[in-house]
């Protein structure tokens, strides 16, 4: 399946530099030129982000042309495969490299953090500090939280932001990732704490986007504004009064 992706990301590549010297010979004039370019720059920077800044852009043009001008393919199939599963194999490597970085990295930040004031760490290795303490209720597992919250990565890049939206959110406290789950249980509505996810408690080995790699450890500006009311939210709403 990647190598089909793979083969699918270089042929739109290849749309846009077909027929083209060089990338001053470009015209981005109409809206499909535009189009065009845009394809191929998102194209490009995903196969840079897999690793695969080498590509010929050559190669990959006169593969296009060959294929629209029905030509003899220069590469027998067996030597496409093979030069595709190389590309692969090189890919998951450096995947998996970047994971164990990531992994290294993580462990060291959470040794580091512990040790400073404040920073309270769990039984389950999460780690938290209280920014603004309030004494109000606590949620559980079974309750509906409104929350505003930003997540980083431990070198501050941030990768969503209901607070940056202005938009609070309305989640269910069980179903979130394990790190948030033992948090909003330990919160009193109006509280501000900041959060220190290992991966083992976020995301683990698994990357839920290219802005969050394997094995980070994430960290949480959270608030928690309110625990819903159940009753209330299933409750119907009540009709009119008949007018007199």
């Amino acid at each position: 399946m990647r190598q089909h992706r793979l083969a699918a990301a270089v042929a739109l590549v290849g749309l846009v530099l077909a027929g083209c010297d060089s990338q001053t010979s470009v015209e981005l004039k109409t809206p499909a030129q535009k189009a065009s370019y845009g394809i191929g720059l998102n194209m490009g920077k995903s196969l840079a982000q897999e690793g695969m800044d080498d590509l010929d852009s050559k190669a990959v043009a006169q593969g296009i042309e060959d294929a629209i001008g029905k030509k003899d393919q220069k590469l027998k199939d067996e030597e496409l495969m093979e030069a595709f599963a190389a590309l692969q194999k090189r890919a998951e490597e450096r995947t998996a490299k970047l994971a164990e970085e990531s992994a290294a990295a993580g462990k060291k930040f959470l040794e580091d953090n512990k040790k400073r004031e404040g920073v309270v760490t769990t039984a389950s290795g999460l780690q938290y500090e209280v920014v603004t303490k309030a004494e109000g209720a606590q949620p559980k597992a079974t309750d509906v939280v409104t929350v505003h919250y930003e997540g980083k990565l431990t070198d501050g890049t941030v990768f969503d932001s209901s607070i940056k939206r202005n938009e609070p959110v309305d989640l269910p406290v069980s179903g979130v990732i394990p790190g948030w789950v033992e948090a909003l249980q330990l919160m009193h509505v109006g509280e501000k704490i900041k959060l220190y996810i290992p991966s083992e408690l976020a995301y683990g080995a698994q990357s839920p986007s290219p802005t969050i790699p394997a094995n980070s450890v994430l960290v949480f500006d959270l608030q928690l504004l309110a625990i819903k009311d159940p009753a209330a939210a299933a409750a119907p709403e009540a009709e009119p009064a008949p007018a007199q």
